[in-house]
C-alpha cells in the first residue's frame, strides 16, 4: 500500500509506503500526478517517507514500479528519501544511475529539511 499526497502549490508529491507495493499503487499515484504534470510540465519533487522499504507484492508490482519510474523520471526535478532504513539510505546512489532527478537521502528526523530542500528553487 502506498499513500500519496500532492502538494499542488509546491509541485511536490509525498508518498508513504506502508506495505508491500502493488501494481495498483503506481496506477493510483499516476492518476494523482499525471494531470498535474500535464498542466505544469513537471513535478518539482517527490518525498518518500518510510520507516523501511516494504518491497513489492509480486513481480508484476516490481515491473509497474519500473514503468512508473520510466514514465516520470524526466519530469521530476528532485527526490528526497526520508528514512533511517539502510536500503533507502543507499537508494540515492543507485537511483542516480537511472533517473535525471537529483536524489538525496535524509534521516527520518529531518523530514522538514527534506521538504525544504525539495522546495528550493520552486517558483512562487
Amino acid at each position: 500500500m502506498l499513500k500519496a499526497e500532492l502538494l499542488a502549490d509546491d509541485g511536490i508529491l509525498i508518498v508513504h509506503p506502508q506495505a508491500p507495493l502493488a501494481a495498483e499503487d503506481f496506477r493510483s499515484v499516476a492518476a494523482v500526478v499525471d494531470p498535474y504534470i500535464e498542466s505544469h510540465g513537471k513535478l518539482h519533487g517527490i518525498l518518500i517517507q518510510a520507516d523501511k522499504f516494504p518491497g513489492w507484492q509480486d513481480f508484476a508490482s516490481f515491473v509497474s514500479h519500473l514503468q512508473f519510474i520510466r514514465d516520470h523520471h524526466k519530469v521530476v526535478a528532485k527526490v528526497a528519501a526520508v528514512s533511517d532504513s539502510s536500503f533507502l539510505s543507499i537508494a540515492p546512489s543507485i537511483a542516480s544511475h537511472f533517473v535525471r532527478a537529483e536524489v538525496k537521502h535524509f534521516p527520518a528526523s529531518d523530514y522538514a529539511a527534506a521538504l525544504n530542500w525539495l522546495k528550493t528553487g520552486v517558483p512562487t
